[in-house]
C-alpha cells in the first residue's frame, strides 16, 4: 500500500525557492559588479530575512521541517554511508540530506554575516563596518569575497549532484515533493501541519524577520 503524505508545508517549500533565487542571483550579481551592487545588498538583506525566518521555524514549523525531525546523529549519517538504512530515512532528508543542508544554512549565515562587515573600498560598505576595527572588517571582506565563496560554490555544486544522483541512480524523485509538498511512501507517518492558520503564522514570522533584515540594513544611517 501506497500512501500520500505532506511532509514539506507550504512556507518551507517557498524558503527553500527563494532560497535557491537568491543564492543564484547573488553570484550573479557579484560577478557583475558596479552597479548591480545596489541588488547585491538587497539581495542579501533578503537572504538574511529568509535565514532568520528559517532559524525559527525550525523549531515551531512543520513536522519534517523542524531541525529536531530531521537531524540525525553523526553515528546515523555513516551507518547510511554504509548502506544500512532505516525507513524513516525515506521520509524527509536522509541522513547525509540532513547534515547537507544544516552546512548550507550555516555557509550562508557565514556569507550573510561576512558580508554585513565587508568594505569594497570603492562604493559599497557593509552596515555594520561602522561598529568593527578595519583589520576585523579585512578578513571579513576576505572571507565573503574568497574563502566564503568558494566553500558556498562547491557545496551547492555538491548539492545539485547529489540531487541528480538520487534521481538517476537511485529513482528517488527529490524534486516534485518539494514542489507538491507531498511524498508517496511505504508507511504511514505523521504528516507536516500546513493548514492556513500555520501558513498566516508563517507570513506574520517572516514579515517580522523582514523588518529586523530592514533595521539591520539601516544601522550605518543611524
Amino acid at each position: 500500500m501506497v500512501y500520500t503524505v505532506r511532509i514539506w508545508d507550504l512556507p518551507t517549500r517557498l524558503f527553500h525557492w527563494a532560497l535557491v533565487v537568491c543564492v543564484v542571483s547573488l553570484v550573479v550579481t557579484a560577478e557583475i559588479g558596479g552597479n548591480a551592487m545596489v541588488w547585491h545588498f538587497r539581495l542579501g538583506y533578503t537572504m538574511l530575512a529568509l535565514l532568520l525566518f528559517r532559524l525559527v521555524w525550525g523549531f515551531v514549523g512543520g513536522h519534517w521541517s523542524r531541525f529536531g525531525t530531521f537531524l540525525s546523529s553523526p553515528a546515523r549519517a555513516l551507518r547510511y554511508l554504509r548502506g544500512i538504512h532505516d525507513p524513516a530515512d525515506l521520509v524527509g532528508h536522509n541522513p547525509l540530506g540532513a547534515w547537507s543542508v544544516l552546512a548550507m544554512l550555516l555557509l550562508l549565515a557565514a556569507q550573510v554575516g561576512s558580508g554585513l562587515l565587508s568594505d569594497d573600498e570603492i562604493a559599497f560598505a557593509g552596515p555594520l563596518t561602522r561598529f568593527i576595527s578595519s583589520a576585523t572588517v579585512e578578513l571579513a571582506t576576505a572571507y565573503h569575497t574568497e574563502v566564503g565563496k568558494l566553500l558556498l560554490l562547491a557545496l551547492v555544486t555538491l548539492h545539485v549532484l547529489s540531487i541528480v544522483f538520487y534521481t538517476v541512480k537511485k529513482k528517488q524523485a527529490l524534486v516534485p515533493p518539494m514542489l507538491s509538498g507531498d511524498k508517496q511512501l511505504p508507511m504511514p507517518v505523521p504528516a507536516a501541519r500546513d493548514d492556513a492558520w500555520t501558513r498566516l503564522g508563517a507570513l506574520v514570522l517572516f514579515a517580522l524577520c523582514a523588518a529586523l533584515a530592514w533595521w539591520v540594513s539601516r544601522l550605518d544611517v543611524m
